[in-house]
């Protein structure tokens, strides 16, 4: 670990400088329970989930009772990676019931998630979108599991699906403004989790998904490359405007696109052979990614670490 600290130290400083729009009091090692919305980067499976999709449930069927999220567990090494995921060695929750966990990984993502139905077509019918994540948490668990206030971190990821699936959507005209209309229904969302209880926040940017295989090289190259950094851009300013709109909230941010950037154009530095192809398979050593737009496990174990060390110094 310290001689992977050392190869990330140019990343660490860059993005701890930059961490905090806004910040009350926020401790990562008393943070005892962490909840999670966004898509397949960071969805887990649960038993009571919708299989290789969710942790529980699915828009079709959004409801469960506090017997049967108290009971769901994590089943381990069922991510979109060959094991796990970037949040569950953040926190260290990699399966059973997330209570039993140190820290608490209650995570309501959805793989093939966008931001909202109402603005991109569903991949499937019960895909559950991160406005619906946010809305099932309200209604069937906001008064069931717990957050207390000085415990309790929130991450936001989602973007990945939007940017991609927008590529070749002949009915967006201006995307700058399509982008801003995603991030009123995103933030709306957040909104809604703040006035619901969740006061510290963790927003993570888009990565540099004009890098994945299925991308690389083709036409779609560059029109995925600017639309992610209008993505970000676009949610760069709309965590600005909820941290001041919100100044008793705790807001961060993660650079994901700079540590995936990072990695990308130093790869043998971090243990990756190849970064342009990708191994489905048992073993993927070497290989940055697992399939063509999901990276491995071990990319998720250096996001973690990359994560892990801006939440220690942003701790008071």
């Amino acid at each position: 670990m310290p001689m992977l600290r050392l190869k990330f130290l140019p990343l660490i400083q860059l993005l701890t400088v930059s961490a905090a729009f806004a910040a009350t009091s926020f401790n990562w090692d008393s943070t005892k329970y962490v909840y999670a919305f966004g898509d397949s980067y960071t969805f887990v499976q649960g038993t009571l989930g919708n299989p290789n999709f969710s942790f529980i449930g699915d828009v079709l069927d959004l409801a469960f009772t506090p017997q049967q999220i108290f009971s769901d567990e994590i089943i381990p090494r069922n991510t979109s990676s060959e094991a796990s995921n970037w949040i569950e060695f953040l926190t260290g929750c990699f399966g059973g019931k997330p209570s039993d966990c140190e820290k608490q990984l209650w995570n309501f993502a959805f793989a093939g998630s966008d931001i909202s139905a109402a603005l991109l077509p569903r991949h499937h019918d019960f895909t559950t979108s991160l406005v619906e994540q946010v809305g099932q948490w309200v209604t069937f668990a906001s008064d069931v599991l717990p957050h207390p206030e000085n415990e309790t971190l929130t991450f936001w990821w989602i973007g990945i699906n939007d940017t991609g699936d927008t590529l070749n959507n002949a009915s967006i005209t201006d995307f700058a403004a399509f982008w801003e209309t995603e991030m009123i229904a995103y933030f709306d969302a957040v909104q809604m989790a703040f006035d619901n209880g969740l006061s510290k926040h963790v927003f993570i940017n888009v990565p540099p998904e004009d890098r994945n295989p299925a991308t690389l090289g083709t036409s779609n190259e560059p029109k995925l490359e600017s639309n992610v950094q209008m993505f970000n851009d676009a949610l760069s300013n709309h965590t600005a405007g909820f941290a001041e709109q919100n100044p008793s909230a705790t807001v961060m941010t993660f650079d994901s696109h700079a540590v995936f950037s990072f990695i990308l154009d130093h790869p043998s530095d971090f243990g990756f052979t190849n970064i342009t192809g990708f191994c489905t398979c048992e073993d993927p050593t070497g290989f940055f990614w697992f399939n063509d737009g999901h990276p491995t496990q071990a990319v998720h174990k250096l996001v973690a670490a990359a994560l892990r060390s801006q939440l220690e110094a942003a701790s008071a």
